[in-house]
């Protein structure tokens, strides 16, 4: 009897070992960041000649030297990419410093110390950023996070989609008093992100954010399937060449649009 119940003690210890393991390497934290990073480099999109340091600069823009705060997931980690995404793009672009706030598999909604609002709110308040990037998260689409409504008060329900981007683009609009940008994904099958991309444009309206649309674009959400094989990693992720080649440049067409009004 205690030789089967050793037994059983023993399969569960590595069980929860190869599940660390499979967490760590789909997240790549810590000691599995180079799991992750091996994994990542099979995709085509990730050659070295997509690398961002090949990027080329431009500089006497309107982001030249700035700060810039970018908050997201997996899509601003950089989960496909090996943690090049906007962020590294943008300051290697433009000569800005972009302070990178992102945590893949997380929610705008705020369910937990990892969601957008927690962690926004653990930023340095003194910090001084001259613009705040929020990424749209498809995780609250992938997990059907209620849309909920757009508050007509000053209180937001943060366990919905909406209340969560309101109390966003307020709380970094009173706290570091500088332009609201959120953006995008790319098009894919998905109803559930339609409706937040929607929401959002909505709220573009309500507060005069800068929205960067890489959603309802036809023209641009036009490619080929080689393209795609090569800049995405499946429906939400871009790889490298994804970033540098294909959102890139729309981004920054986008942005400095907005900057220029």
């Amino acid at each position: 009897m205690k030789k089967a119940i050793c037994i059983i003690i023993c399969i569960l210890v590595l069980l929860g070992l190869l599940a660390t393991v499979a967490i760590g390497v789909f997240m790549g934290y810590g000691p599995f960041h180079s799991a992750r990073n091996l994994v990542t480099a099979s995709y085509k999109g990730n050659a070295e000649k997509y690398n961002f340091d090949k990027i080329e600069f431009v500089g006497s823009t309107p982001l030249e030297g700035k700060n810039i705060c970018v908050l997201g997931s997996s899509v601003v980690y950089g989960y496909s990419s090996q943690e090049q995404s906007i962020a590294e793009y943008l300051s290697a672009r433009f000569g800005c410093t972009c302070t990178k706030e992102a945590v893949s598999s997380t929610t705008l909604v705020d369910n937990g110390l990892l969601s957008y609002v927690s962690r926004m709110k653990k930023l340095d308040k003194d910090a001084h950023y001259d613009l705040f990037i929020c990424q749209l998260s498809t995780n609250d689409a992938t997990k059907k996070k209620p849309l909920g409504e757009i508050s007509q008060t000053d209180e937001y329900d943060t366990s919905t989609v909406t209340g969560a981007m309101e109390y966003i683009i307020n709380y970094a609009a009173d706290t570091w008093h500088c332009p609201v940008v959120f953006f995008t994904g790319s098009h894919y099958d998905s109803a559930e992100y339609d409706a937040m991309v929607s929401r959002l444009l909505e709220l573009k309206e309500k507060y005069g954010i800068c929205v960067i649309d890489l959603w309802t674009d036809e023209e641009f959400n036009n490619i080929t399937d080689e393209q795609r094989v090569l800049y995405m990693s499946d429906n939400v992720h871009p790889t490298k060449a994804g970033y540098r080649d294909w959102w890139g440049s729309e981004f920054e067409k986008q942005l400095f649009e907005y900057l220029a009004e």
